[in-house]
């Protein structure tokens, strides 16, 4: 075993110990005899969720006293902010027609954007619960379906007025990442700041405190594109982003249907489709790159049977290219790998191609469909099919056209269990995924990642992100804490300086009044 393989596993074992610690006394401090302090379900959660417990452990320093303390008050507020029953119907409608908070595109980095338009934001004491209502909706939505990924807050401050200044809601917000939501943070960007709100955010930079306070970035329409492309910038901002926000229905992630074999799929609702799903189901699960495009089938053939076990077959004699992921997302439906990343090489690499493996973990057959942020770029093979019990499907995920993949596209596996009777065709396919309610579709997310050199097996690459993550959480405490000694003293220097300016003003001043006197009463 290699020293980086044995480092990875000490160091999750030991993670594990301080998981069943936190669990362990957090049941007998803090939940024996005031079982109505929290709501049940955070309990119950907190002893199946290890990512969960692990993002309060990371976020106090895995230091078990302070990560208690902090799930002591953030399970308060989650049951006095009555979270886990939030929904639309929870939330006043003119708030959500107005579009000042919303989830919409992503950073360089691939982190969701949360934009909060302060123009939209009037101080009134009336509706201020109602909207940190909305704030803990939109965050708890984000939370439950891409569970610990960061988000980048964007501050939109243009056109805004004294009358939208609200400190206490500015402050509840600090508080939804310092508390609430540990480690969702990945950086705060304020556009187009006034300089009368110079003063207030000094004050939110002793909000944040010392691990936060260079998540800041401070952008005007010049600068703003060091951290989000124009592809996701409105036109006020420099970008080029079309999108208009409008309620119903709510903002999400703009999954689309990614390329099939005859091209993108306009509507999986319109008959027009249904030539593209049908070459897009089960007997197009043979891998076609670029290079090999072989003739497609004459139309009389379409729909000839195809045996699972020559699918397989054919699936198996084009798959020996690809290295099987090792990260597993474990869900009630579909195990899925990998579990959060698809690893593809670099043109100089030439492998192009990703491959997602879907395993049916239920004693039904489990229909499945995969849509992109950017169904432009990527075919995907199959896109929409099903899977036996206890079976599992490769689909390979390929760039098109020569397009560039970016860490900002997204893929969305969706999944809903089929009962025994019904068929697996294109058509009753089409029929299920129209008629299926939405609660029970899993879905799961994957980002896109691109490797420079040859693919580092999935195993090497969690060990990395794991020991970066010990690292950011320990160096990056201490640099942001060296950070903020230096702005301090660089602040007292300034403020002596300015005092010292003042004082020779005035001594001058008196100076001149003393001369002016001595020879008003010399000359008189």
């Amino acid at each position: 075993m290699s020293t980086t393989a044995t480092i990875a596993e000490y160091q999750a074992q030991n993670k594990a110990k301080l998981i069943s610690e936190v669990r362990r006394r957090f049941e007998a401090e803090y939940v024996t005899d005031k079982s109505d302090k929290y709501d049940s379900r955070d309990v119950e959660r907190l002893q199946q969720d290890d990512n969960w417990v692990e993002s309060y452990l990371t976020w106090r320093h895995n230091v078990v006293d302070e990560t208690l303390k902090m799930l002591d008050e953030s399970f308060q507020w989650r049951k006095e902010m009555a979270v886990n029953d939030l929904t639309e119907a929870s939330i006043p409608r003119w708030l959500l027609e107005i579009g000042g908070i919303y989830l919409h595109g992503y950073d360089k980095e691939g982190n969701k954007l949360f934009w909060i338009r302060v123009k939209y934001h009037i101080k009134d004491h009336k509706t201020m619960l109602d909207k940190k209502k909305l704030i803990a909706f939109w965050l708890e939505r984000y939370a439950k379906r891409e569970n610990g990924k960061p988000v980048t807050v964007m501050f939109d401050l243009s056109e805004t007025g004294l009358n939208s200044i609200d400190m206490d809601f500015v402050r509840f917000i600090i508080n939804c990442f310092k508390v609430y939501y540990p480690k969702y943070l990945s950086k705060i960007v304020i556009f187009d700041m006034p300089w009368i709100m110079n003063a207030a955010f000094k004050i939110v930079k002793t909000w944040l405190g010392p691990e936060a306070v260079s998540l800041l970035k401070f952008t005007s329409k010049n600068d703003i594109q060091d951290y989000v492309s124009v592809e996701y910038l409105p036109p006020h901002m420099g970008g080029t982003d079309p999108f208009k926000y409008s309620y119903p229905p709510l903002v999400d992630d703009d999954f689309q249907t990614p390329l099939c074999e005859n091209g993108p799929i306009a509507s999986e609702d319109e008959a027009s489709s249904k030539e593209d799903i049908e070459s897009d189901g089960k007997d197009t699960l043979e891998t076609i790159s670029n290079e090999e495009q072989t003739t497609l089938p004459k139309k009389g053939n379409i729909m000839e049977p195809i045996s699972k076990a020559d699918e397989n077959e054919k699936v198996d004699s084009k798959m020996k290219t690809f290295k099987k992921p090792l990260s597993v997302f474990k869900g009630p439906l579909l195990h899925i790998s990998p579990a959060e990343e698809l690893y593809f090489g670099s043109t100089d690499s030439g492998e192009k191609k990703a491959l997602i493996v879907l395993t049916n973990v239920t004693k039904n057959i489990v229909a499945f469909k995969v849509r992109t942020t950017a169904p432009e770029k990527y075919r995907v093979k199959p896109s929409n099919s099903s899977c036996d019990p206890g079976a599992s499907v490769d689909i390979v995920v390929s760039p098109h056209g020569g397009l560039t993949v970016s860490a900002q596209d997204r893929f969305l596996v969706m999944a809903a269990e089929m009962e025994q009777t019904s068929g697996t065709g294109p058509a009753e396919l089409t029929q299920f995924w129209k008629e299926v309610p939405r609660n029970k579709v899993m879905e799961h997310r994957l980002r896109c990642h691109i490797v420079e050199s040859c693919k580092p097996s999935s195993l090497t690459l969690k060990d990395h992100a794991f020991n970066m993550s010990d690292k950011t959480g320990e160096d990056f405490y201490h640099q942001l804490n060296r950070l903020v000694e230096s702005t301090r003293k660089l602040e007292d220097q300034v403020q002596r300086c300015i005092w010292f300016q003042q004082l020779l003003l005035a001594l001058t001043v008196l100076s001149l009044a003393f001369m002016v006197s001595f020879f008003y009463l010399l000359y008189s």
